[in-house]
């Protein structure tokens, strides 16, 4: 089992992410995949917001943290939730969690923002929150990897709101920080986590390869963080941690279930 380091935990404080590879191995992924892009009743719950383009990237995002699947076996494993526990020093809860997709040649691009800039109008009192996006296929540049720039977390909440076309955080002071501030290119492989700070600025580009890319993103509060009780987005109930086996326990009886004759 993966355990943070304190030399990994100084490097997330320092730069407000931390990329550990192959946090999870082929098998757990081939079967997230599969059972992502064969779950009709989450097809049924996508966004597809648009960018200052117009192209489309889907997402479906849910707070539901009791059903025995494998998105929650990722969540709620001791992998996952031990790792954000010591990066954030504190007792985490899951705040939600989301499937993204970007088809090839149309998936669209995210604007440079915080996940704090819009969670601190759901009365979040702390920045004290992450997420973790594990890469279900290959990210890379030319399919829309995720962005960052690096240290961004110590600069504060940045105003969002629209600006001219983008929607994110405000233009003016990300062509500031990008004076200052190194971008990095986080190309994962499959398996491969990137645990990213609240306020950490971060964007993607569009998928202009014939590659999707599928990413699971589990987003978490702390215990100490009061927030307003919204749908999707709760306030802090004590969150189980389960063993981490059983990413592949449940997903192999999901994707079973989900072969069988309706």
């Amino acid at each position: 089992m993966f355990q943070v380091t304190t030399a990994q935990t100084a490097q997330f404080q320092k730069d407000g992410y931390l990329l550990v590879e192959n946090l999870y191995d082929a098998e757990e992924m081939d079967l997230l995949l599969r059972i992502g892009k064969a779950d009709q009743e989450k097809a049924a719950t996508v966004h597809a917001p648009k960018d200052a383009e117009g192209r489309e990237s889907k997402l479906w995002l849910t707070a539901d943290t009791e059903r025995q699947d494998i998105y929650n076996a990722c969540c709620h494993g001791h992998r996952m939730v031990d790792t954000m526990g010591k990066l954030l020093g504190d007792e985490v809860y899951l705040y939600h969690y989301k499937m993204m997709v970007k088809e090839p040649r149309v998936g669209g691009a995210w604007e440079w923002h915080q996940d704090y800039g819009y969670w601190y109008n759901n009365d979040c009192l702390f920045p004290d929150m992450a997420s973790c996006m594990i890469a279900v296929d290959r990210a890379y540049q030319g399919n829309g990897c995720l962005k960052v720039l690096r240290g961004s977390h110590r600069l504060g909440r940045i105003e969002h709101g629209t600006f001219g076309t983008q929607v994110g955080a405000d233009p003016a002071r990300i062509a500031l920080a990008e004076k200052h501030l190194d971008t990095v290119y986080c190309e994962m492989s499959p398996g491969s986590a990137l645990f990213f700070h609240a306020n950490l600025l971060h964007s993607s580009g569009p998928n202009e390869s014939a590659d999707p890319r599928w990413s699971l993103i589990c987003c978490y509060n702390t215990r100490h963080n009061p927030c307003a009780d919204k749908p999707g987005h709760p306030s802090y109930s004590p969150l189980e941690k389960w063993d981490d086996d059983r990413v592949l326990t449940l997903g192999r009886a999901q994707w079973q279930s989900m072969q069988a004759p309706a």
